[in-house]
């Protein structure tokens, strides 16, 4: 079982994802199966907000909580970049610099 280092880096969590996928046989995956999974978890973090904001909802529903659905977000996230080769922490940065040029109304 992987073990994420305390104060982890993003470069730790993209390797903790890259040994837990490998762990549980989601490495044959493809970029595209794994992004419709983040949509499936995007909608569960959705619901999850709604419960959190005392929004009406199916109570047939199942829902967890924010933090959890946030962390399989990021989760997912982090498998993503791993498969096109892309530093989350680099490209992070490199959005903000763009980000601070632009005029935010």
């Amino acid at each position: 079982m992987p073990e994420l280092k305390d104060e982890p880096t993003m470069k730790d969590f993209q390797n903790y994802v890259t040994e837990l996928e490998q762990e549980r046989g989601f490495t044959e995956q493809t970029a595209l199966q794994r992004a419709l999974h983040l949509g499936e978890e995007i909608g569960e973090l959705f619901k999850a907000i709604r419960k959190a904001e005392k929004m009406k909802m199916d109570e047939n529903s199942k829902v967890t909580s924010v933090d959890e659905e946030l962390a399989d977000v990021l989760i997912f996230v982090c498998s993503i970049a791993n498969r096109y080769d892309i530093d989350l922490e680099k490209a992070f940065r490199e959005k903000e610099e763009v980000n601070k040029k632009r005029v935010w109304l």
